[in-house]
């Protein structure tokens, strides 16, 4: 990571000062477990990961945004962390069946996203999709019944833990096919500058998703028409279970999109308010009609890739370090350290959040399965059309 800036070629677009000084240094990057480290060298990170989650112990932490957009973060990022902690346990009780990608350790990659663009902008991601339709507004009960198969679910207990939708809140869907919402992405963008809405369409994606031939046709034509899309890689570093170093000459993935001109830049994942200031910088770039923007979110899951992954492929040594540099942590410490809020606010955040997600996994419990009729519902916009069924 010797760049010094990040620029699209014939357009010298630079990255910003902020991103600018988190890849400049002496020396290779850091590695943890012989990977490539995937959070930016150049950070707190190093300090926070020394004195472990004893926020006591770590030096008062600057404060960059107002009081409430970082209370805001903490309750968003703790909401998703929690119901997936719980929808972790539910799994393991066979309450929740089928497949199952959890989110834990991501949550900054969308709530710094959410605090950065506006109401009416869209998202559409992959299959690990319970987090951004809580951080958008979508109701606990409905993410949970919708992953308990239930009718009250927010896709009618017919998309299951891949396939959240609601379109209410601008969340475009998970989708179960590997790199198929990177063209979708760019199809709803340029139905966003058709409609001449102002809105524009965050587009994510994961490290693996990346070696998709339909990366590059949806990057080429998004240049091309300066569709209002930002294109994020969410690279925790092993994809499915292998590492990115094992699967990709290219190990820098925003270098990707430098070969199409588009300003791209590497963003550290694990500090909201670095997602949240690359997403702002992108998100003004794609409404003065200036095209799109590709950020690599270095991030990393404490999970496996899915409930049914061991995650072998890596120690738990590097698995603790990364812990330490939690993005939860991070917020919590700057708030305690800047006298926002009280160790007893925070706990009421967290009652809060616990009281929310029984809730949810109750009216999930008691919530009907759908209806043998509802398999013909739903499949086109018009209601009567026919051939669907005999």
């Amino acid at each position: 990571m010797a760049d010094t800036k990040v620029k699209a070629a014939s357009k010298k677009t630079t990255a910003s000062n902020g991103a600018t000084a988190a890849i400049k240094g002496k020396g290779k990057a850091a590695t943890t477990g012989g990977q490539p480290d995937p959070v930016l060298p150049g950070t707190d990170a190093p300090t926070m990961a020394a004195s472990g989650t004893d926020v006591s112990k770590r030096a008062e932490a600057p404060s960059n945004f107002p009081k409430e957009t970082y209370l805001r973060w903490y309750e968003q990022m703790q909401l998703m962390r929690k119901f997936e902690d719980k929808a972790g346990q539910l799994y393991g009780q066979q309450k929740i069946k089928g497949f199952c990608h959890l989110y834990i350790g991501q949550e900054a990659c969308v709530a710094g996203a959410v605090s950065a663009l506006e109401v009416g902008d869209k998202y559409i991601t992959a299959y690990r999709d319970h987090a951004h339709p809580l951080a958008l507004g979508t109701s606990p009960n409905a993410v949970m019944a919708e992953l308990y198969a239930k009718a009250t679910g927010c896709s009618k207990g017919k998309g299951g833990s891949m396939h959240m939708f609601d379109k209410s809140v601008g969340f475009m869907g998970g989708h179960g096919i590997v790199g198929g919402q990177v063209p979708m992405g760019a199809g709803i963008a340029f139905a966003e500058k058709y409609n001449k809405t102002g809105n524009l369409c965050i587009c994510y994606m994961g490290d693996g998703a990346v070696r998709q031939g339909a990366l590059h046709e949806a990057f080429n034509m998004a240049m091309l028409w300066k569709l209002p899309v930002i294109f994020v890689i969410e690279n925790n570093g092993y994809a499915m279970g292998t590492s990115v170093a094992r699967t990709s000459n290219v190990t820098d993935l925003y270098k990707i999109g430098l070969s199409y001109d588009m300003p791209s830049e590497p963003v550290n994942g694990m500090r909201v308010e670095d997602v949240h200031e690359a997403v702002a910088r992108a998100a003004e770039r794609a409404r003065k009609g200036d095209g799109p923007t590709l950020l690599e979110f270095k991030t990393y899951r404490y999970k496996g890739h899915s409930m049914s992954d061991p995650a072998k492929y890596r120690t738990k040594e590097e698995l603790e370090d990364y812990r330490h540099r939690d993005a939860i942590e991070g917020v919590r410490h700057t708030i305690l350290s800047n006298n926002m809020a009280t160790e007893a606010d925070l706990e009421a955040i967290d009652e809060k959040i616990k009281a929310q997600v029984n809730e949810s996994v109750e009216f999930a419990e008691t919530s009907p399965f759908p209806t043998p009729d509802e398999l013909y519902k739903d499949v086109y916009v018009q209601a009567d059309y026919p051939y669907i069924h005999d």
